[in-house]
């Protein structure tokens, strides 16, 4: 199979979504680990993240599934730098579905980003992938994370009680959903 075409969305003047490459490996890992503290609140894979080569075996794996059409990951860039990223876990192709998950440091938060990234790959799910759901799940106490979906019209599917482990504790996670015929809400 030939190799896919690589993924990049221009979202306005400052920000953008590109494809996670290995040459992106060294800005995300500093990222993380000049965060670390803030981004371990919320995120159970922070602590096996420890190196540059961590990354790139994420990215490795991550590149992989995009060319076997099963995922997209991308890094988040503002104004030129790397500010997070977002991605579609794995596609569930026979329910037509996917979940995005996604990460910002702290410094680019508050403009907005996360939510014009997620429009993005809510605009790619259903209108190039043709899929009919997208889900976000978020820690019932991350309120910043839980605005995203709720901002973008999303609907509060329940509660899915110690559904993640989180180092040393269960926390429990917000469902949320939107289906292609509930797009209107989103403008």
């Amino acid at each position: 199979m030939a190799a896919k075409k690589s993924f990049y969305k221009k979202i306005d003047s400052t920000t953008e979504l590109k494809l996670i490459a290995e040459s992106d490996a060294q800005a995300i890992f500093q990222l993380i680990d000049n965060n670390r503290p803030y981004l371990r609140q919320w995120l159970p894979w922070i602590d096996y993240t420890q190196s540059i080569a961590d990354e790139l075996a994420y990215i490795r794996t991550v590149t992989a599934q995009y060319q076997e059409h099963q995922s997209v990951a991308c890094a988040i860039y503002y104004k030129g730098t790397v500010a997070g990223t977002i991605s579609y876990h794995p596609i569930d192709w026979a329910n037509r579905k996917v979940e995005i998950g996604y990460w910002l440091g702290p410094q680019f938060q508050g403009h907005g980003l996360m939510t014009k990234a997620c429009k993005a790959l809510i605009d790619h799910a259903f209108d190039d992938l043709k899929l009919n759901k997208i889900e976000i799940r978020c820690a019932t106490g991350n309120a910043r994370s839980c605005a995203i979906p709720q901002r973008l019209g999303f609907t509060h599917e329940g509660i899915s009680r110690q559904a993640e482990w989180l180092y040393d504790h269960y926390v429990d996670l917000h469902l949320y959903g939107l289906l292609v015929s509930e797009r209107k809400k989103i403008a």
